[in-house]
């Protein structure tokens, strides 16, 4: 897709890309540029301004509160388990590759689905609460890894696998 970035935050990822060719084309110096889809692991703080939406659910639902959805909750999503972005810049450091490559999962699930995911998961009987959408949330997001894959960036971990670890390691440790 052309690029159209909707916030100043969007502006400066694409900016930073066009440096990188512009370096590359002129000085033939080879860069690479990895755009990150909807990542989540272990340690994200629920609590601040840049929270995602995976670590807010399950702080939600160890506290036995419903997971909060803004909208009907059929916003899609590609999340991508921390672990196959730390091996995805591994081998972009050691790649020849040049150019901009989507790291995914190449799916995307619902944040109904996800929500509901979570809850079982977790084994809580909750419903989640929906509020009014919020304004400029992207209704759709799915990485194309078809780049990435042709340089051995192939993700290993689903959400469900990725979140069962999550949850195993937090549950453990409480």
């Amino acid at each position: 897709m052309i690029p159209h970035p909707q916030s100043p935050y969007a502006l400066t990822k694409l900016v930073g890309e066009y440096y990188c060719n512009i370096f590359h084309q002129i000085y033939d110096l080879p860069t690479i540029c990895l755009r990150y889809f909807n990542v989540y692991g272990l340690r994200q703080d629920p609590d601040s301004p840049y929270a995602a939406v995976i670590p807010i659910f399950i702080t939600r639902v160890l506290q036995d509160k419903p997971p909060i959805i803004y909208g009907d909750g059929e916003q899609t999503r590609d999340f991508t388990f921390i672990k196959d972005v730390i091996k995805a810049n591994i081998i972009g450091a050691e790649s020849d590759a040049c150019g901009v490559f989507n790291i995914g999962r190449g799916e995307n699930s619902t944040v109904n689905d996800l929500a509901k995911t979570i809850i079982n998961l977790m084994g809580k009987d909750l419903q989640p609460e929906y509020q009014p959408p919020r304004p400029g949330d992207v209704k759709h997001s799915l990485a194309d890894i078809s780049r990435a894959r042709a340089i051995g960036c192939n993700p290993e971990y689903n959400l469900g696998n990725g979140l069962r670890e999550i949850i195993k390691r937090l549950t453990s440790v409480s």
